[in-house]
């Protein structure tokens, strides 16, 4: 159902609220550079120190201004499942193409918990759903066991997987029908994923080269593996630079860089060191990106 090149959105922020000028902007250069589909209000858009009246307005805004020329899948993850149905509630409402829900981090719970929290959420609307796992974030591993038994649920369509682990997707292939949607959450394995049975990416680095992730999907779908390998080199730096420190800092200083939007993020966060700054410049220098900047 979806493919390619997604962007996890950062929300930008300015005066401690939601810079929605700048955040009306990014969406739009986002589908103007090729991105396949957006995600809004997941980890990567601080979600998890939003209000839920800043969700709720994150996500319309994201879906207003994509006005259906791609897809839109509003992230509603929280450590409580009622949060979550709150928040996918709203996206249905809103007119979002799909959910996504992390895994819930710090409480820990079961699978058997984990499986009760996925179907609560899918019995409680009627939009698609992609899991996402992400342990290196929420201390729980959503085993390939209970991604088997959601995913015979109608409306649980495909998962993100940030494990970094590439047998997983092969295992879950191998437990899943065709058409269960398995999305990397790693930047660095993109490709290697696909080459696992991935059909694409959701993509940090696609906040500040949405094109080069794009050409990236595109060249491996359309089976030019060379283009696709020579993007991913090119990419790496980057991919490493965007987690130099604690995400959205290095996208966010990033996008600074390309004057699309602001450096200001919410506590506990805070802005990025020099060193990491250094990081971030120069990945972007070596992609060439900076040069128009440098010139004005």
């Amino acid at each position: 159902m979806f493919s390619g090149s997604l962007v996890a959105l950062v929300t930008p922020m300015a005066g401690g609220t939601i810079d929605e000028k700048a955040f009306q902007a990014v969406v739009d250069w986002q589908i103007s550079e090729g991105t396949n589909g957006l995600v809004p209000c997941g980890t990567t858009g601080e979600s998890a120190t939003m209000t839920d009246a800043e969700h709720a307005r994150a996500a319309d805004i994201c879906i207003e201004v994509a006005a259906g020329r791609v897809p839109v899948i509003v992230g509603a993850g929280s450590s409580s499942t009622a949060v979550c149905i709150h928040h996918a509630k709203h996206a249905e409402k809103s007119g979002a193409d799909a959910v996504m829900v992390v895994v819930p981090p710090y409480n820990k719970p079961s699978q058997e918990g984990l499986f009760r929290h996925f179907k609560a959420i899918h019995d409680a609307i009627g939009l698609p759903i992609l899991m996402y796992n992400v342990p290196g974030r929420t201390v729980t591993d959503l085993s390939v066991d209970t991604v088997a038994r959601l995913a015979r649920l109608e409306r649980i369509i495909g998962i993100k997987d940030a494990t970094g682990d590439l047998e997983r997707p092969i295992k879950t292939r191998l437990v899943t029908e065709p058409d269960f949607c398995q999305l990397s959450g790693e930047d660095a394995t993109a490709i290697p994923f696909n080459a696992a049975g991935g059909v694409g990416c959701i993509s940090v680095s696609a906040n500040v080269v949405p094109r080069l992730c794009a050409d990236m999907q595109r060249a491996w779908a359309n089976g030019d593996l060379a283009t696709a390998q020579n993007l991913q080199e090119r990419l790496l730096a980057l991919h490493s630079a965007m987690f130099c420190e604690a995400s959205p800092g290095p996208a966010k200083y990033g996008l600074s860089l390309l004057g699309r939007c602001g450096t200001e993020l919410r506590l506990p966060l805070c802005e990025i060191s020099e060193r990491a700054q250094m990081q971030v410049r120069d990945a972007m220098a070596g992609l060439g990106l900076l040069v128009d900047r440098a010139a004005e």
